[in-house]
C-alpha cells in the first residue's frame, strides 16, 4: 500500500477520492494525514530536502498539517457530521479553491456513519470533482459505504498489525521511555492489542502509569498486566483441559470456582478460554509439538502468540484430536454468546465447562457403525436384541391362501444378559412414538401376547367347525401359535388384516385355557349395557362433544374420567384440578353434555362434575367406541371377542383396509 501511494505521487497520478479501510487502531487516519502532507508539501520530489515521495516534514505546510491547524486540510468527524445538511455545506465549500496550498483535502473519519442521503448528495462532486479537491475516507466498515461511492474512489484495505511488529514497537517504546519490561509482559500487551497498535499502546500507557517504580524506573511484569486487564494465566486453561482429558468433572468445577471466587468475570473467562482453544486448534492443525517444535513459518503467523504460549498450546493440542478441539471451541463460543443475555452467568459458564467433559464420553459414529456386521444377512453381534415380525393381509381381490401363510403374527424378544448400549439418547422417546422392531426387541420378556387390530369386511362370521374342537395344549407358547393360526385363517377368508401390539410386559406363567366355542365368553361381556349405565352415558356425552365444534378437549377429559350412576345423580370424577375443571369443561361443554344426557333419557339425573385425580389403583378404562364406527363393528365380531378373552387384551386401534368404492 505504501509503495502504491508513493508511486502514484511520483507519477503525479492523484485520485480525487480515497477509501482507507481496515482494523481499528492500525493507522488509517494517520496515513490520510501523511498523504495530505505529501500532496501539499512545498518541496519537489527528488530535491535534496525531499529525495522520495514522502513529505519533507519541515516545510510550513507539513508542519501545519501535522499540528492540525492547516487551512486547506479539513478533518471532519463523520460520526457527528453525518447528515445531508453538513454534506451540502461541504459540497458548497469544495467549489472554492484552496487558500494557499495546492490541494484542498477533506478527511472524513468513520465515513460509514454518513447517511445514504448524504452520500447521494456527495455523488456528483465525487464523479466530477474540481481539480483542487481530494476526499479521503477512513472507515472500519467499508461495506456500509454505498457501492456508487466506492466505485468512484480508490479503495485501500489495511491489514492488522502482526504480533512481532507490535512487540518490536513496544520494546522500542519501553527503551525510549526508560521502562523495565519483561518479555512476557510485552507479549501480553501485544496479544491484548489483537492486531491494533493503538490498543496495545493504550494498555501499555495504562500499565506504565500503574507500575511500581524501582530505582526510579517503572517496572512491568506479567502478573501486574494480567491483574490490570482482568485476565488469568493460560496455565489455568491448560489445567482445565488436562482435567477434561482425565474425565475429572470435580476438578473442572473446582478450578472454575476458584477463578470466579477471585472476582473474575464469567464472560471474560469464557472469552479468554475461547482464544486459548483457538490457539490449541491451530497448534493441532499446524502440527506444533509439546516443545514448540514446528512453530516457525506459517504456524507462527497463525498463532500470533509468544513462544511460551505456543508450547502451552502444543501441549494441550496433543491431548485431543482435531475434531474434539473443534467441538470444544464450538461449545465455548456458544457459551460466550449466551453469557451476554443470561441472568446467572456463573451457572452457564460452569455448564459450558461440564459439556467439555461430557463430549469426551461420546463415541465417534465410525466406531458405532463398525460394531454392526457387513451385509444384510448376518446376525447382529452380542448385546443387541433381535425381533422377528411376519404379517400378511389378504384383500378381496386376492385369492385366499392358507391360514398359516396368511395371518400369523407373533412378536418375541430374548432377555439379554449383557447391558444393551444406548447408542442414541433419543431411542427411548422414539419407542413411545413408533412401533418398530427396536421397540419390541427392547422388551425384557420371553413371549409376549398380542392384541389384534381387526378390520371387519362383512357381517360377523360364524366360527369354523375346526375351531370348535380344542387341540391339545402343551405349552403357553404353542397355544399362542395355534390360536394365532386359527384366528388368522378365519379372518383371512373374509379379507381381514391382523397386526400386533404388545399389551403386557410379563411372560405367560400358566397355561391358557381354550374356550370350547366363541359363545363361551362371559355373558356380562356379550350383553349390551343398560341405557342408564355409566358406560353408555359416558359414550353418549363424549360422542356429543366430539361432534361439536371446538369441544375436543372437554371430550377427552370426560372420556378419561370415571362415571358412576346413583339413584338421582350422575357423578363424573375427572382428573382435572379444581382450578382447571371450569376452564377445560366450560359452560358450553357442560350445556352440550346435559343436552346429550337428556336426549338419552337421563334428564332426571343430576350431573355432578368432581375435580381431583383418579386413584392409582384404578385401571384406566379403554375409551368407548363410537356407535356405528368401524371400531364398534370390530368389537362386535365374535372372533375379536374370542381373541380378547383368550389373550386378555384390548383393541386400541382399528384400520379399515377395505376398498373405498
Amino acid at each position: 500500500m505504501t509503495v502504491t501511494l508513493m508511486n502514484a505521487l511520483t507519477q503525479g497520478r492523484i485520485a480525487h477520492g480515497y477509501i482507507f479501510s481496515g482494523h481499528r487502531g492500525i493507522g488509517k487516519t494517520t496515513i490520510a494525514r501523511i498523504l495530505a502532507m505529501a500532496l501539499n508539501c512545498r518541496n519537489a520530489i527528488g530535491s535534496a530536502v525531499r529525495p522520495t515521495a514522502e513529505p519533507c516534514e519541515v516545510c510550513e505546510s507539513c508542519t501545519e498539517i501535522r499540528a492540525g491547524n492547516a487551512v486547506d486540510v479539513i478533518e471532519i468527524d463523520a460520526a457527528t457530521n453525518r447528515g445531508i445538511d453538513e454534506i451540502r455545506e461541504l459540497r458548497d465549500a469544495a467549489r472554492y479553491r484552496p487558500a494557499r496550498d495546492k490541494y484542498k483535502i477533506y478527511i472524513l473519519d468513520e465515513a460509514h456513519q454518513i447517511t445514504d442521503a448524504a452520500f447521494n448528495a456527495l455523488l456528483k462532486t465525487l464523479e466530477e470533482p474540481p481539480d483542487h479537491i481530494v476526499f479521503m475516507m477512513a472507515t472500519t466498515q467499508p461495506e456500509d459505504i454505498p457501492q456508487t461511492v466506492r466505485s468512484r474512489c480508490q479503495h485501500f484495505s489495511f491489514h492488522a498489525v502482526k504480533l512481532v511488529d507490535i512487540l518490536g514497537e513496544l520494546r522500542g517504546i519501553a527503551e525510549r521511555e526508560g521502562v523495565d519490561a519483561d518479555e512476557s509482559a510485552l507479549s501480553l500487551l501485544a496479544e491484548a492489542g489483537d492486531g491494533s497498535m493503538r490498543d496495545a499502546l493504550s494498555i501499555m500507557d495504562q500499565a506504565i502509569a500503574s507500575a511500581p517504580v524501582e530505582d526510579g524506573r517503572p517496572r512491568l511484569d506479567a502478573g501486574q498486566i494480567r491483574e490490570l486487564m482482568g485476565t488469568v494465566p493460560n496455565a489455568v486453561f491448560e489445567r482445565i483441559l488436562e482435567a477434561v482429558d482425565g474425565n475429572r468433572s470435580a476438578e473442572v468445577i473446582t478450578v472454575a470456582n476458584q477463578l470466579l471466587d477471585a472476582g473474575n468475570s464469567p464472560a471474560q473467562l469464557a472469552r479468554q478460554f475461547v482464544r486459548y482453544l483457538r490457539n490449541a486448534v491451530i497448534a493441532k492443525i499446524a502440527g506444533i509439538g509439546v516443545d514448540g517444535a514446528g512453530a516457525d513459518g506459517v504456524a507462527g503467523e497463525l498463532l500470533q502468540v509468544s513462544a511460551d504460549e505456543q508450547r502451552r498450546a502444543g501441549r494441550s493440542a496433543a491431548l485431543f484430536s482435531e475434531e474434539e478441539l473443534t467441538r470444544f471451541l464450538q461449545v465455548m463460543l456458544r457459551t460466550f454468546d449466551e453469557l451476554g443475555y443470561r441472568q446467572e452467568q456463573r451457572f452457564h459458564f460452569e455448564l459450558g465447562l461440564l459439556k467439555l467433559v461430557h463430549l469426551r464420553r461420546l463415541l465417534p459414529i465410525e466406531e458405532v457403525l463398525s460394531q454392526f456386521p457387513v451385509g444384510g444377512g448376518s446376525r447382529p453381534g452380542p448385546g443387541v436384541a433381535t425381533a422377528r415380525t411376519v404379517s400378511t393381509a389378504s384383500t378381496p381381490s386376492r385369492s385366499p391362501v392358507s391360514g398359516a401363510a396368511t395371518a400369523r403374527v407373533l412378536e418375541t424378544s430374548a432377555t439379554v444378559a449383557s447391558a444393551r448400549p444406548a447408542f442414541s439418547p433419543f431411542e427411548k422417546d422414539q419407542s413411545r412414538n413408533r412401533f418398530d422392531e427396536k421397540a419390541i426387541a427392547a422388551a425384557p420378556i420371553a413371549i409376549v401376547p398380542v392384541a389384534a387390530l381387526v378390520v371387519p369386511i362383512a357381517a360377523p362370521m360364524p366360527v369354523p367347525a375346526a375351531e370348535a374342537t380344542p387341540a391339545p395344549v402343551a405349552t403357553p407358547a404353542e397355544m399362542v401359535l395355534t390360536d394365532c393360526d386359527s384366528i388368522g385363517a378365519a379372518l383371512a377368508t373374509e379379507g381381514l388384516a391382523v397386526a400386533a401390539l404388545p399389551v403386557v410386559e410379563k411372560p405367560i406363567e400358566t397355561a391358557v385355557e381354550r374356550p370350547e366355542t366363541a359363545g363361551s365368553a362371559s355373558s356380562s361381556d356379550m350383553q349390551p349395557t343398560s341405557l342408564h349405565s355409566a358406560e353408555e352415558l359416558q359414550r353418549v356425552a363424549v360422542d356429543a362433544l366430539s361432534a361439536a365444534k371446538n369441544q375436543a378437549t372437554p371430550a377427552d377429559a370426560l372420556a378419561d374420567a370415571e362415571w358412576s350412576v346413583t339413584e338421582n345423580e350422575i357423578r363424573v370424577q375427572t382428573e382435572l384440578s379444581k382450578t382447571m375443571l371450569p376452564m377445560v369443561i366450560n359452560a358450553e361443554a357442560e350445556k352440550l353434555t346435559r343436552a346429550a344426557l337428556r336426549d338419552a333419557g337421563a334428564g332426571a339425573l343430576k350431573l355432578v362434575l368432581l375435580p381431583g385425580v383418579k386413584s392409582a389403583a384404578s385401571a384406566k378404562k379403554p375409551r368407548a367406541a363410537k356407535s356405528g364406527s368401524v371400531q364398534a363393528k370390530a368389537l362386535e365380531h365374535p372372533i375379536v371377542q374370542r381373541a380378547q378373552t383368550l389373550f386378555n387384551a384390548e383393541v386400541r386401534n382399528v384400520i379399515d383396509l377395505r376398498d373405498n368404492d
